[in-house]
C-alpha cells in the first residue's frame, strides 16, 4: 500500500504560498539553526508534485537542490576571489581591474578547495531567471549535462529529463522558487549541514511516499545510527558497504568519526550498488557533502569491483530474503567459505560475501530478516558453522515497522574476525544477544522509530560487553541482554533468536505479601460480580418496561 504524505489531497499550491512559507521556516532555521524546517519544506515541495508519482518526483527535487547546493558553493568561491583580486595585500591582487574577473573564472581556484567548477549556464541565478520560461526544462537539461562535461565524478550521476512534456513546467518553475529561498552551499549553511537535513530528509519522506519500493534506496536513520554506533569507526578506516542505497551508512559513519575527533575524509569508503538510479543518488548524497568515495556500479555478486578489499568494517542493508540473485552459476565461489548458499535465498550470500571481505581484524555489522537467526537446512548448517568459528559477536532482535519496505521485525547481526579482546575483554567462545523487540515509539500508525535514548542503551550495553574504553561494566539483564557461551548456543541447535537466551523480564516485586494480595484481588473480584449482576439486572429491567423482558 502507498503512503501519502499529509498533503495527499492538495493538487495545486496558493501561487507564492510554499514560497513564502518554505523562505519563512528557512530563514527561521538560518538564524536559529532549529531543526523542523525541513518538515514545511517538504510539505510545501510536495504540494507543488501533483499527479507525478513520487519515485519520479525524488529525482526532480533532489536534481534541483544539487544544482542548487554546487552554484552556491561556487558563488561564494567566486566572490571571495573577486574580493581577493582587489586586496593589495592578498596573493591573488591584480592591479587591473579589468582582468580580475579572469582570477574568478580560474577553475583551478575551484577545485583546489573542493568546490565543483559550475559553467555558466549551470549557474542558478541563470535557472532562477528562466523559472517562468516554456523552455525552463531544456535549460535544466543542459545546465545538467554542463556540469557533468565539466567535472568528471559527476559524470552519469545527474537526471536529465526535465525537459518531457510529462513534467508541468509552470509547477517547476514554482519549485525553482521554492528552492531559490534556501541557502544551500554557502558557508553559514554549510556549518549547519542545512543541505544534508534537507536531503536526507526528503529521502526519508519519498522513501515513506513509495513504500515498499522506497526500501530500496534508503534505511531509516535510526537504524544505520545504532549501526554505526555500534561498530564506532575510527579515522583511517575502510568502510564497505556493497549494496550502499543512496549511501546513509557512509554519511553516518563520517558524522561519527568527527564528532569523535576526527577530520571529513579521515574514512576511506568503497561502495556498490547494482540499481542505476539509486547508484545516481548515492553519488549526489556524497557529492553534497564533500566525501570522496569509490561509489561501484553493478551486480555485487556477479561482478563484485572490490573483490581484494579488506575492510575495517562492513555496514549494510541488503536485499531481504531475494531468490533470483543467479546463484546457481556461482556453486564454487571463492566467498563461499562455510558453504554453497541456497540458489533460492541470498541471505547467507551476503553474510558470506561480508565475511570474504573483512580485515583479519574487522567487523561487519549488517540487516537481515528475523529468518536468518533460525532457518533450518542448508541456512543452518552455514549458521552453525559460523558459529562454531567464533565470528558472531551480537545479535539483536528489533521491534516491527521500522522499515518502510516491509513491517515485519528484523535483526542486525555482528561479526568480527578476532574477538581476542586486544582492545578491550576477551570475548572468545561468548555471542552477547539483546531483545529490543520492545523498544521502539510509534511515528504513525505504521512506522517506528528507535529514540535516541534507545540506541544509546543498545550500543552502551555492546561496548560495555565488550570492554570498550569508554564503556561502563557489563551485566546480563532479564529480557534484556545475555552473554551466551559457544556450547549454551549449541545447545539451542545454533539458533541465534535473542528471545531464547535473554528469558523473561524480571516483574517488579510491589512488596505486597503473596496472601495478603490474593485475598485483596479476590475480595476486588467479588464487587465486580456483584456490580455485574446490579447491572444486568437494571439492565433486564429497562427492557421489560419497553416490552422486550422475558
Amino acid at each position: 500500500m502507498r503512503v501519502r504524505t499529509e498533503h495527499r489531497g492538495a493538487a495545486v499550491a496558493k501561487p507564492g504560498t510554499a514560497k513564502r512559507t518554505a523562505k519563512a521556516s528557512a530563514n527561521g532555521a538560518k538564524g536559529k539553526g532549529d531543526l523542523g524546517f525541513e518538515a514545511t519544506l517538504w510539505a510545501a515541495a510536495d504540494a507543488l508534485r501533483g499527479n507525478l508519482d513520487a519515485a519520479e518526483y525524488k529525482h526532480v527535487v533532489l536534481g534541483l537542490i544539487f544544482l542548487k547546493y554546487i552554484s552556491d558553493a561556487f558563488e561564494e568561491r567566486q566572490a571571495y576571489l573577486f574580493r581577493a583580486a582587489a586586496d593589495p595585500d592578498s596573493d591573488y591582487y591584480v592591479e587591473d581591474p579589468g582582468a580580475r574577473e579572469e582570477v574568478a573564472e580560474e577553475r583551478d581556484e575551484y577545485t583546489a578547495v573542493n568546490v565543483f567548477w559550475v559553467p555558466n549556464e549551470a549557474r542558478w541565478e541563470r535557472i532562477k531567471r528562466a523559472a517562468r520560461q516554456p523552455s525552463i526544462g531544456q535549460t535544466i537539461d543542459a545546465a545538467m549535462d554542463a556540469v557533468e562535461r565539466e567535472n568528471r565524478s559527476l559524470r552519469g550521476v545527474l537526471p536529465r529529463d526535465y525537459g518531457r512534456p510529462a513534467l508541468d513546467k509552470r509547477r517547476l518553475g514554482d519549485l525553482i522558487d521554492l528552492i531559490s529561498t534556501i541557502g544551500l552551499g554557502d558557508a553559514e549553511n554549510r556549518a549547519k549541514d542545512i543541505l544534508g537535513r534537507v536531503y536526507e530528509y526528503f529521502l526519508g519522506r519519498f522513501a515513506s511516499a513509495e513504500g515498499r519500493s522506497g526500501g530500496e534506496f534508503y534505511t531509516p536513520r535510526p537504524i544505520v545510527r545504532l549501526l554505526v554506533e555500534m561498530l564506532a569507526p575510527h579515522a583511517n578506516a575502510r568502510v564497505y558497504d556493497p549494496c550502499c542505497g543512496s549511501g546513509g551508512m557512509f554519511v553516518q559513519s563520517e558524522a561519527f568519526v568527527e564528532l569523535h575527533g576526527g577530520r571529513r575524509g579521515a574514512v576511506s569508503i568503497y561502495g556498490q550498488e547494482l540499481n542505476h538510479t539509486t547508484w545516481r543518488l548515492c553519488k549526489m548524497n556524497l557529492a553534497i557533502r564533500g566525501i570522496a568515495a569509490e561509489i561501484a556500479e553493478g551486480d555485487t555478486f556477479h561482478d563484485d569491483r572490490f573483490r581484494d578489499l579488506r575492510a575495517d568494517f562492513v555496514l549494510a542493508n541488503p536485499p531481504f530474503n531475494i531468490s533470483a540473485w543467479g546463484g546457481e552459476r556461482l556453486r564454487d565461489d571463492v566467498r563461499w567459505q562455510y558453504g554453497a548458499p541456497p540458489v533460492g535465498n541470498a541471505n547467507f550470500a551476503w553474510v558470506q560475501h561480508f565475511l570474504y571481505h573483512l580485515a583479519p581484524r574487522g567487523t561487519a555489522g549488517f540487516v537481515l530478516a528475523n529468518g536468518s537467526m533460525s532457518a533450518g537446512g542448508v541456512e543452518g548448517e552455514i549458521r552453525a558453522r559460523i558459529v562454531q568459528a567464533d565470528l558472531v559477536d551480537c545479535l539483536i532482535a528489533l521491534p516491527g515497522q521500522l522499515f518502510y519496505q516491509t513491517q515485519i521485525p528484523v535483526c542486525l547481526w555482528f561479526l568480527a574476525r578476532n574477538k581476542a579482546g586486544t582492545d578491550g575483554r576477551d570475548r572468545r567462545g561468548r555471542t552477547l544477544f539483546i531483545d529490543a523487540r520492545k523498544l521502539g515509539a510509534m511515528l504513525d500508525r505504521t512506522h517506528r522509530e528507535l529514540t535516541d535514548e534507545e540506541i544509546a542503551r543498545i550500543a552502551g550495553t555492546y561496548h560495555a560487553w565488550r570492554g570498550d574504553a569508554d564503556g561502563s561494566a557489563y551485566a546480563d539483564v532479564p529480557g534484556f541482554c545475555k552473554s551466551a557461551t559457544l556450547a549454551e548456543v549449541a545447545a539451542h541447535g545454533h539458533v541465534l533468536t535473542p528471545g531464547r537466551y535473554v528469558g523473561a523480564e524480571d516483574a517488579e516485586d510491589d512488596g505486597e505479601p503473596f496472601e495478603q494480595k490474593l485475598a485483596r484481588l479476590v475480595t476486588e473480584l467479588e464487587q465486580q460480580f456483584a456490580e455485574s449482576a446490579r447491572l444486568e439486572a437494571t439492565i433486564r429491567q429497562n427492557l421489560a418496561g419497553l416490552g422486550y423482558g422475558r
